[in-house]
């Protein structure tokens, strides 16, 4: 398997923290030591205005790239909701990454998806069988 992928739609978020570059930046910034991964860039953060004439109040699009992969958040304000994935190919802890977000967005309702990716990874069968026995040594 090449690694986990974890998404989250979070709804009934604070409208204030979905709108908070900040906070989602420093979401995004502490989120990869949690996990025990390395970012290699700062998250990157940025704020869609929207249409002040209709409901859609924006929201922001943002990310972080980690040598495992990255993560990303899309807030839409007016609508309370958040979509986040998190996807690596190092496992984790998915339940504490998903607790840590839920409470973080003071979310009233979460839908949760965990995808195992990359089933076949890698295919040639003497790099996998490399893989295997070097994890089984690290686990005596």
């Amino acid at each position: 398997m090449f690694g986990p992928h974890l998404t989250l739609d979070l709804y009934g978020c604070k409208e204030e923290k979905l709108s908070d570059l900040n906070f989602i930046y420093k979401i995004l910034d502490e989120l990869p030591d949690l996990m025990g991964m390395h970012k290699i860039s700062p998250p990157q953060v940025i704020l869609h205005r929207g249409n002040p004439k209709s409901f859609d109040k924006g929201g922001i699009s943002a990310f972080v790239l980690i040598a495992e992969s990255h993560i990303s958040i899309h807030t839409f304000i007016g609508y309370g909701f958040a979509s986040i994935d998190v996807f690596s190919c190092k496992p984790f802890d998915e339940k504490e990454i998903e607790n840590y977000l839920v409470k973080a967005f003071e979310a009233k309702k979460v839908e949760r998806n965990f995808l195992k990716r990359g089933k076949e990874f890698p295919r040639e069968l003497e790099i996998a069988k490399r893989i295997v026995l070097k994890e089984r040594k690290s686990l005596i």
